[in-house]
């Protein structure tokens, strides 16, 4: 177990007994109802039963809403430093965590009343001596004791049980902060259901904001590379030919209006950290993908064989993410050469294959371990697929133009994996 050691000053103090107060103030309501159901007439026993009952009813119907459970933590996080996480509502532990939270209001309310009974003594002994003397008493009564003050200097004496009354007053509080702390970490922590339900809702998130930074990543990384190659193309043909510019223009504006519109829903995501209800892009929608693509400039030729329908929805969307961003590193790698997209479903797999030309030197520049192709791999790898991409020459008989080093993806991702 570490023990850390928290340094002490006046803000400490205050926050300790600001602590204690409020649960002083807690026990009123309980105390009442136990005082009502303890008349005088009854017999002693009698007395004794009903107000310990009224006292516990009344403490347990306290603690039972989850904002109390909820407002008990923030208080002992803030006054008493109990560093505990938030509260977790599972359902198995729901009716056992507040009870729990009826048991803390005991201490607190009990503790609560001594330390603030005994702290308020002290400090009215610290006013009352050091008051007794500056007006000049020579006698001083205190709690049935009758003390001799003197006069002057000689009366100077009675500063010093002032200072001990503050350091008394000090003590209990800090003290009575000391006994809570723990009984905090007990009542009002995570029980182990409860730690395991918070590391998961944790892991959820950070899942989530995962997937999201990758979604925004493979948007605007093509939108990007696109609208850079759409403007070199309306700066070739401003003065040959305005219509084609003007189209290049054109598509910038749309492709930059799709991203800014991606961005704003993924920020929002972020900062709500609530899931997506947003409709993701699968296989299906890869002819307005393409269609960007040529409209950049570049030639695309694209072959389907096999039933895309077949296709399970976690699959395709992932492989339209895969594909987005293997278009988006041929264009940035590739300028305007021919692309060439081939989709297989066939056997229980999904291949998908991207190639284009590379020149002098490219090669060194394309890495597998780059940061697009790091990103295919995670997402295939999720799925139980592989992926392999690289740099591979290719004959000029094969029947897809002229041959020479192409810069190949590939990847094979199991129809299963959905499942």
């Amino acid at each position: 177990m570490r023990i850390s050691i928290r340094p002490l000053s006046r803000g400490t103090v205050f926050r300790n007994w600001v602590h204690a107060a409020l649960g002083a103030a807690l026990s009123l309501p309980p105390l009442t109802a136990a005082l009502l159901f303890a008349p005088p007439r009854w017999p002693v026993w009698l007395r004794v039963l009903g107000f310990v009952l009224a006292f516990a009813v009344v403490t347990v119907a306290m603690g039972v809403p989850l904002t109390a459970r909820r407002a008990s933590v923030r208080l002992a996080n803030g006054l008493l430093g109990a560093g505990l996480p938030a509260p977790v509502d599972t359902r198995g532990s729901r009716w056992v965590n507040r009870l729990r939270t009826a048991v803390w209001l005991m201490p607190h309310m009990v503790l609560g009343g001594v330390v603030t009974a005994f702290s308020c003594l002290a400090v009215f002994g610290a006013v009352v001596f050091p008051a007794a003397w500056w007006g000049g008493e020579e006698r001083m009564a205190f709690f049935g004791l009758s003390l001799r003050i003197g006069e002057g200097w000689r009366g100077m004496w009675a500063l010093l049980p002032a200072v001990g009354c503050l350091a008394l007053a000090a003590g209990v509080t800090l003290g009575g902060a000391a006994v809570l702390r723990p009984l905090a970490s007990v009542l009002l922590g995570h029980r182990p259901g409860e730690r395991l339900a918070a590391v998961e809702a944790r892991m959820n998130l950070l899942a989530q904001r995962n997937r999201l930074a990758q979604e925004l990543h493979d948007s605007i990384g093509h939108t990007l590379t696109a609208s850079t190659i759409q403007a070199a193309v309306a700066v070739e043909l401003m003065g040959s030919d305005p219509a084609g510019a003007r189209r290049a223009l054109n598509s910038i504006e749309e492709t930059s209006r799709a991203a800014m519109d991606d961005l704003d829903h993924v920020l929002g995501m972020l900062r709500e950290e609530r899931p997506s209800t947003a409709p993701r892009p699968t296989l299906a929608d890869l002819g307005p993908l393409v269609a960007g693509v040529r409209g950049a400039g570049a030639e695309v030729a694209v072959e389907v064989d096999g039933d895309l329908a077949r296709v399970p929805a976690m699959v395709s969307r992932e492989a339209y993410r895969v594909v987005q961003e293997g278009l988006t590193n041929a264009l940035r790698h590739g300028g305007r050469a021919e692309i060439r997209l081939r989709t297989t479903v066939r056997g229980g797999w999904l291949e998908v294959e991207l190639t284009n030309p590379v020149g002098t030197g490219a090669p060194a520049r394309r890495r597998p371990g780059g940061q697009g192709v790091r990103g295919i791999g995670d997402r295939v790898r999720l799925l139980g697929g592989t992926t392999h991409a690289g740099v591979v020459e290719i004959g000029g008989g094969d029947g897809g133009g002229a041959g020479g080093a192409r810069w190949r993806l590939l990847v094979r991702i199991p129809l299963r994996s959905a499942s």
